[in-house]
C-alpha cells in the first residue's frame, strides 16, 4: 500500500515546489518593480555653457550680502520672495485644509530638483525633508515620483536623465515660464534646445494657456494595483506659474479627519482662483508634502509621517 503511494507523493511534492517556484518568481517580480532599487545612467548631459562672462568674477566682489528676512511662514531676500498661507473650508466631513505658497523668484535657476539620496533611477526614495535638508532648501514640494515608473521624459536641472515620451508633461523653461506639452508630440532635444530647466512626467494638466480643464473623471494613473481614476477628492501637490518667475505651489492634506482632500476639478478651479496662467497636478496621496525652513509645513498622510519619493522641487540660495 505504502509503495503505491509514492507516485501520488511525488506529485505532490513535485506540485508543491512549482507553486513554490511561482510564488517566489511572482515576489521577486513585484519586489523589483517596487522595492529594489535600480540606479540609472543619464540619458544626455547638459551641453558646455557658453563662453564665460568675463565681468562675472568682478560683480560677485562686489555684490553685497542679502539681507534676508524670515519667520514661520515667509522668506524674502534679493532674490527670493516666499509666502505661505494655510487654508481650512468647509464643515465636518467636507473640511478642507491646504497650504498655499506664493513664490517669486529673481531668477528660475533659484527654482531646482533634486533626487533621493543623490540617484537616478527606480525605487530610490527618502523624505521630502531629508532630500530638501541635503540640499540647505529654504521651500520644497515632493516631485513627481518619476521613479514609480520607467517612462517620461525627466529633465532636471537642465540634464536629460529618460527619454521614453508617454503623457502630457510640463516643462520649467530659464525664462521663468512654465508650459504643458504633449511628451510623444515634442521631442526631448527641442525642450532641450529651447531652454527647459526641468519636465514633470505626472499629470494631469490643470491650467493651459489660462484656459481651465475640466472633466476629470477619465483621467487614470499606474498605481501599485494597476489603473484607478485619481480625480475623486485626495491629499494633492501641484504647482502653477501666474507670471514668469512668479509660481504658487499648492498641498492638500487629505484622507483624515479635518481635510478630505480635493477633487481634480476643485484642485484646478483653486489654481485659477490664485491666478495661476498654467498648472499641473504632481504626485499626490500619501506623498503630498511642503516643506519650509526646515519643518514639514503640511500634514502627511494624516499623521505627520511623511512617504518616501523619488524627488523634490525646491528653492535655495546655497
Amino acid at each position: 500500500m505504502f509503495f503505491n503511494q509514492r507516485p501520488r507523493l511525488r506529485k505532490r511534492l513535485f506540485i508543491a515546489a512549482v507553486c513554490i517556484a511561482v510564488a517566489g518568481g511572482i515576489l521577486f517580480k513585484l519586489a523589483d518593480r517596487y522595492l529594489i532599487e535600480h540606479v540609472e545612467t543619464i540619458v544626455a548631459a547638459p551641453a558646455p555653457s557658453a563662453e564665460p562672462d568675463s565681468n562675472l568674477a568682478a560683480d560677485q566682489e562686489s555684490n553685497v550680502e542679502s539681507e534676508v528676512k524670515s519667520d514661520d511662514w515667509s522668506y524674502s531676500s534679493d532674490d527670493l520672495s516666499i509666502s505661505i498661507e494655510q487654508v481650512a473650508t468647509g464643515e465636518g466631513g467636507d473640511r478642507i485644509t491646504y497650504y498655499v505658497a506664493d513664490v517669486i523668484t529673481s531668477d528660475a535657476s533659484v527654482l531646482q530638483s533634486a533626487f533621493a539620496k543623490n540617484k537616478f533611477g527606480r525605487n530610490i526614495i527618502e523624505n521630502t525633508s531629508d532630500i530638501a535638508s541635503a540640499h540647505q532648501a529654504v521651500f520644497a514640494i515632493n516631485g513627481d515620483y518619476y521613479g514609480f515608473r520607467s517612462d517620461g521624459v525627466i529633465i532636471r536641472n537642465g540634464t536629460l536623465y529618460r527619454d521614453e515620451p508617454a503623457r502630457e508633461a510640463v516643462a520649467l523653461y530659464k525664462d521663468g515660464t512654465m508650459a504643458s506639452y504633449d511628451e510623444q508630440k515634442v521631442s526631448a532635444q527641442t525642450l532641450l534646445d529651447s531652454g527647459v530647466l526641468h519636465t514633470l512626467s505626472f499629470g494631469p494638466v490643470l491650467i493651459e494657456n489660462g484656459q481651465l480643464l475640466q472633466n476629470f473623471d477619465k483621467v487614470k494613473i499606474d498605481t501599485n494595483f494597476g489603473n484607478r481614476s485619481i480625480s475623486n477628492a485626495n491629499p494633492r501637490t501641484g504647482m502653477g506659474m501666474i507670471a514668469p518667475n512668479h509660481y504658487v505651489f499648492v498641498v492638500v492634506d487629505g484622507r483624515q479627519s479635518d481635510s478630505r482632500g480635493m477633487t481634480l476639478d476643485e484642485f484646478a478651479q483653486l489654481f485659477a482662483d490664485l491666478g495661476a496662467k498654467e498648472a499641473y497636478n504632481l504626485d499626490g496621496g500619501g506623498s503630498s508634502t511642503m516643506y519650509f525652513m526646515g519643518r514639514v509645513v503640511n500634514n502627511p498622510q494624516g499623521k505627520q509621517a511623511e512617504r518616501g519619493v523619488s524627488d523634490i522641487l525646491y528653492l535655495g540660495e546655497e
